[in-house]
């Protein structure tokens, strides 16, 4: 993940492993059809997960080919696509080595914690020197010019509250195993290190991009999500997205629960080149959600599907303008490559298993 500032984000391989699947010409039973995909879902992740690089991912073929990564770090800074292109991370500043798990004291936090390092002033490339499971005890606030980059360890942050970043500027997140994130909140949490302050409820959504329907400071806010693997587990919230202009691009969506991408305040949502497959319940089939208003007031909001791969049901409910380019140019940040290619693109999606001295 790449934030460039709080109004140009790219949200980047954050999750799973999904990969490429075949469609029948002739009809056949839906169940079927369904344990298919699956079988060839899981088949061809097992022979596009020995891929080392040349996946079609841009971001992962700039710097996993190189096997002497480790000793420039740095590199990834220049990676990032989309709207969070010019993302520095702590790319200026020295590295930082977090070499304690733990996360007792979120008011003061120990030196060589992960909390003690994302809080401070400079920037900072942060790593790990070791495994390990990060529980966080209340949310992990971030400040700016910060990269967490989990190369060459294998880091979980999982079984707590997990990561907010709002008003700040310049972070990476890569390489890092997030999950399993818990409430938190109604506590004192330091976010940097002149303040800390009172906390409110943090429910960990899946991706909400947007303080809420009355901050119209967000109508600027533009963002990419490219190359995820949306998989078991989601409910919903792929992202939730309030005002702003939303690329979602070249993303595979094997699970959902309510919906996969929804949104409020009339945000603009360009999705190019994505695969949806749509979990077997009939009534939950609908990829998109327009909240928090009647028809007749999202039926102007700028929503489109162009290129996707609807499979098992899957549906897109549109809105807006009628695909033309200058209602989406906002909204649009790369080149989308045809659907069909998503299974290999985001094949290796999410954190990816490095050591030093050889590829990734």
């Amino acid at each position: 993940m790449a934030f460039s500032s709080v109004q140009s984000i790219v949200l980047l391989c954050c999750l799973v492993c999904p990969s490429l699947i075949a469609s029948s010409p002739t009809p056949q039973d839906p169940e079927f059809v369904v344990q298919e995909i699956h079988r060839k879902l899981n088949e061809s992740r097992r022979k596009l997960g020995f891929l080392s690089c040349n996946t079609g991912n841009p971001i992962d073929d700039c710097w996993r080919c190189d096997s002497n990564w480790e000793q420039n770090r740095q590199k990834l800074a220049d990676c990032a696509i989309g709207f969070g292109k010019n993302a520095i991370g702590g790319r200026d500043g020295k590295i930082y080595v977090v070499t304690d798990s733990g996360d007792n004291d979120v008011v003061n936090p120990e030196p060589g914690t992960l909390r003690y390092a994302v809080i401070q002033e400079e920037p900072l490339w942060i790593i790990f020197a070791r495994d390990m499971v990060i529980q966080l005890k209340e949310e992990l606030i971030m400040n700016s010019f910060k990269t967490i980059d989990g190369r060459g360890a294998s880091v979980h942050i999982a079984n707590g509250p997990c990561i907010t970043i709002q008003y700040v500027t310049n972070i990476i997140i890569h390489g890092v195993h997030i999950h399993d994130c818990k409430q938190g909140g109604n506590a004192m949490v330091r976010d940097s290190t002149r303040h800390y302050g009172w906390r409110t409820i943090s429910d960990g959504d899946v991706m909400l991009l947007g303080h809420s329907d009355s901050y119209t400071q967000d109508k600027g806010m533009q963002v990419t999500i490219a190359f995820n693997h949306f998989g078991e587990g989601l409910v919903q919230r792929m992202p939730r997205c309030r005002h702003g202009y939303f690329h979602v691009v070249n993303n595979d969506y094997t699970h959902w629960e309510m919906y996969a991408i929804g949104g409020s305040a009339a945000p603009t949502i360009n999705s190019q080149g994505n695969r949806f497959l749509a979990p077997d319940r009939l009534f939950d089939k609908e990829v998109t959600k327009h909240e928090d208003a009647p028809e007749s007031e999202w039926k102007t909001w700028n929503w489109r599907s162009e290129g996707d791969l609807m499979l098992n049901g899957a549906f897109f409910t549109p809105s807006g303008a009628a695909g033309t380019s200058s209602s989406y140019a906002k909204a649009s940040s790369l080149g989308a490559k045809p659907s069909a290619l998503v299974g290999s693109i985001t094949a290796t999606s999410g954190a990816l298993i490095c050591r030093k001295g050889s590829k990734c």
